[in-house]
């Protein structure tokens, strides 16, 4: 008993030094982004967030932990802890490197951007399934706060099977509204916004399309999972080509903060839009053959029991 105890504390001890360190060590990067921010390599931020910073570097610290903490057996596999880590680093250099400089000056890269968000990084941490990871690394204070009613309920709210496709496609639309996407490109509080909802709600998505169980316990039947991608993927194209086809500027904001490339505003604009509509379109298809594989294997598996 004294010696749980004393792996207890030392457990403790080690868990604060680590995040004195984390803190330690973002108060530094703060301080030289603010102060030499011509001067910081492309790796570096080009404007510090301490949110970013502390979501990405906790997230990757209980996942590791709540690794070695999990039996062996419920672990995920060696591929999805890939997927979840090139996701959730992914995350980080767009938004923490000298990328998020070049989407706040083009708005094709700002495309790129949160494809990356709100697609392809939110499609590789949900496939990782790191729910149980995160969970069991958390310090144990935390874990009763996602049981509560309130976050119960918000997530039930989020991730209904009417809601989520529809908040999908229309967080996509919002963002792009022309009068408030020119605010929000120079207002810094509305852009950090911006990009952590497309980021969670994007995570949120995916993680009820790729879910490997079947219906139930998983949120949505197959049927309902194949729904979902056509909702979304319609309005997509439609915005794509708008965007792609249109020989009006929607963005003049973008001459407003000075474009680093030497491209004029339309062909910007077509590039951007292009990137809504043929990527997007492809990670419909992707989500829709996991969402196919998936039935097969559940199929296989309740063949195998029977």
């Amino acid at each position: 008993m004294a010696a749980t105890k004393s792996i207890s504390l030392q457990d403790l001890y080690r868990d604060w030094l680590i995040y004195g360190a984390c803190v330690i060590l973002g108060g530094e990067l703060d301080l030289l982004c603010t102060t030499f921010p011509a001067d910081m390599p492309s790796w570096m931020p080009w404007e510090f967030s301490w949110p970013v910073y502390l979501g990405t570097v906790l997230a990757l610290a209980w996942y590791l932990r709540g690794l070695k903490r999990l039996a062996p057996q419920d672990r995920p596999a060696s591929w999805r802890i890939a997927a979840f880590l090139i996701g959730l680093i992914g995350n980080y250099l767009v938004l923490q490197t000298h990328f998020d400089y070049l989407a706040q000056h083009m708005f094709f890269m700002h495309r790129w951007a949160h494809f990356w968000l709100h697609h392809t990084g939110g499609f590789l941490i949900a496939i990782g399934l790191p729910g149980a990871a995160l969970r069991a690394g958390m310090p144990v204070f935390l874990t009763p706060l996602l049981d509560t009613s309130p976050v119960r309920r918000t997530l039930n709210i989020l991730q209904h099977k009417l809601v989520a496709p529809f908040l999908f496609v229309g967080l996509l639309y919002f963002w792009l509204l022309p009068g408030l996407h020119t605010r929000v490109m120079l207002d810094r509080s509305l852009y950090d916004l911006m990009n952590l909802t497309m980021t969670l709600n994007g995570f949120m998505f995916w993680s009820l399309i790729v879910d490997p169980r079947p219906h139930p316990p998983a949120r949505l039947s197959v049927l309902w999972r194949a729904l979902a991608i056509v909702i979304i993927e319609l309005p997509q194209m439609v915005l794509g080509a708008i965007l792609s086809l249109s020989t009006t500027d929607f963005y003049p904001v973008y001459a407003i903060c000075g474009r680093v490339f030497d491209m004029n505003p339309i062909s910007d604009q077509h590039y951007g839009g292009l990137i809504i509509w043929l990527p997007g379109t492809l990670m419909s298809f992707l989500a829709m053959i996991v969402v196919l594989v998936n039935l097969r294997r559940n199929e296989e598996a309740q063949e195998s029991r029977t």
